[in-house]
């Protein structure tokens, strides 16, 4: 069976489709599991990947979308999203619970809940980003400008150094 069918990539097809997106899943021939991989696989730049990372703000959920080439900055992402209290990167078994998906195909979109969502103001560098789609071997490409549209992003330029 081809990766694109499989369970996890179709939720985040059709979650794409959902939103409106016309963007199609790509199934890579190497993993896509860290930005680096992705970026080689693609043959593009690992600043236009999208890093789906999620935390723990006081114990709760959230999503940042951080560029490949840069780091999230941890402490800032409560802050940009308006909340208060610890914040904590997540396990695995948090993330899968959260979200629906594994650590290494966790998508931007497309999630069991809504989650408060941050997105790194730069990735607006590149007029298209890839994600992942479910699957460490399948991303999407959209433009930010989609991207923070589809999953409700609060923009922030201090989220990633």
């Amino acid at each position: 069976m081809s990766l694109v069918n499989r369970p996890a990539v179709r939720r985040v097809r059709s979650a794409l489709e959902a939103l409106g997106s016309s963007a199609r899943v790509i199934e890579l021939a190497a993993t896509a599991r860290t930005a680096g991989d992705a970026a080689g696989a693609l043959g593009c730049q690992q600043g236009s990947i999208v890093k789906s990372l999620v935390f723990r703000v006081a114990g709760d959920p959230v999503l940042a979308l951080i560029a490949g080439d840069r780091r999230a900055r941890q402490a800032r992402i409560g802050v940009a999203l308006g909340l208060e209290g610890p914040v904590a990167r997540a396990d695995a078994d948090f993330v899968r619970q959260a979200t629906g998906y594994a650590i290494g195909g966790v998508p931007p979109v497309g999630h069991q809940a809504s989650l408060p969502t941050v997105m790194d103001a730069s990735l607006w560098r590149f007029p298209v980003v890839h994600a992942a789609a479910g699957h460490p071997h399948c991303v999407f490409g959209e433009t930010p400008d989609r991207l923070a549209s589809m999953t409700g992003a609060v923009v922030d330029g201090d989220t990633a150094a």
